[in-house]
């Protein structure tokens, strides 16, 4: 006979959320990015670029990505394409990060198949409010 479940211990409850993978260059942000992400019961794996981002993916597919748009090497929208472009990956949703909320900017987004962007600086309700939203 097990004792009493502390509040937020459901382990029923953490499995049920998703997996998502955070692609941002600041490793500042990706880590306040995971701790609320973990804190509402996702399973949380980020990336500092493109090519990090697309071994992570080969590993694991996850159910939800946020993906900044500036990144090195391939930058967020190229990113985004790749992922759409292949069969396995094309069905995973994909948040994209901005600075920017301009008519272009959105443009953009949409033409590279994000399913959704958040303007930066944006707070922990925004981020889980995305993950809920598009994490199967």
């Amino acid at each position: 006979m097990s004792g009493p479940v502390s509040p937020g211990t459901d382990k029923k409850e953490h499995e049920e959320r998703g997996s998502v993978l955070i692609v941002d260059f600041s490793p500042t942000v990706r880590k306040i990015m995971r701790i609320s992400l973990e804190r509402a019961g996702y399973k949380v794996v980020s990336a500092g670029d493109g090519m990090q981002a697309l071994a992570s993916i080969n590993e694991s597919i996850p159910d939800l990505i946020f993906v900044d748009i500036k990144l090195p090497h391939m930058d967020g929208y190229q990113l985004c394409k790749v992922i759409k472009s292949h069969g396995l990956t094309k069905e995973v949703p994909v948040v994209m990060l901005s600075g920017k909320a301009g008519v272009l900017e959105k443009m953009k987004i949409k033409m590279a198949g994000a399913s959704d962007f958040i303007t930066k600086p944006f707070g922990s309700e925004a981020l889980v409010g995305a993950a809920e939203k598009y994490a199967r």
